[in-house]
């Protein structure tokens, strides 16, 4: 489990907030349960670190408040519209019992072991993510699919998932496909017999025609020019006396 140190911070003006940003903090709150909302700031070095990694938004964190640790789970991440850096990031509270939605990766395993995607198969993702119904000490760290065994035609429906009995998908009411196991898109052209190599590559084969006798006959184009040659030149037209 990741953690990160944060102070307790008290200001009240926008100047306040700037000054604590410029010191390489950036500004959090954290709610949820019956306690109060806590303001805190965490360095930011350390946020962009664990932002980085992936799924931030779906791993609980040890928040380090005056010595106490906290539990909580990053809910939104605010971000400058120019630099692109972190501004201010909401954390909810893990409380045991309490209920919360949360998205889920998927995560595709035994890619080596798939004889569907030997032979070239695609695997086609429907959802990166599934969106869970689940209590905040049982949050998943993710959705594993095997692929061991899998060929071509083959799909994966959230009913092949196995989830504990607290967590459920927020869509209710039809099994929804997950990924499927497609053909290649572009399908190998087969290759020619070896008798219609032989004929294609064979001189002769087209234009000149063969006698009866095994003699060739001219092709059309020689037949023409040998009637030309042969045809006497016309006279010119006499003169008239």
């Amino acid at each position: 489990m990741n953690s990160l140190e944060a102070n307790i911070r008290d200001n009240k003006t926008k100047g306040e907030l700037n000054a604590i940003r410029k010191n390489g903090e950036v500004p959090a709150i954290v709610y949820g349960g019956k306690d109060e909302n806590q303001k805190v700031s965490i360095s930011k070095k350390k946020l962009k670190y664990l932002i980085e990694k992936e799924n931030f938004l779906s791993n609980i964190i040890t928040l380090n408040v005056d010595g106490k640790n906290l539990n909580v789970l990053p809910r939104e991440v605010k971000y400058h519209i120019l630099s692109d850096e972190p501004t201010h990031v909401d954390f909810l509270r893990i409380l045991p019992g309490v209920k919360i939605k949360i998205e889920v990766p998927v995560n595709f395993i035994n890619h080596e072991k798939s004889p569907g995607l030997k032979r070239g198969g695609v695997l086609n993702i429907v959802r990166r993510k599934i969106e869970l119904k689940c209590p905040s000490e049982k949050i998943p760290d993710n959705i594993t699919i095997d692929l061991d065994g899998i060929d071509i035609g083959e799909s994966f429906k959230i009913s092949s998932v196995k989830l504990d009995s607290e967590v459920t998908p927020t869509i209710q009411g039809r099994d929804f496909v997950i990924a499927t196991l497609a053909a290649p898109t572009v399908m190998k052209e087969p290759e020619k017999p070896a008798e219609a190599e032989t004929a294609e590559g064979e001189p002769g084969a087209e234009g000149a025609e063969v006698a009866a006798d095994g003699e060739k006959t001219p092709a059309e184009g020689e037949k023409k020019d040998a009637d030309d040659k042969k045809a006497p030149d016309k006279k010119p037209s006499e003169e008239k006396k």
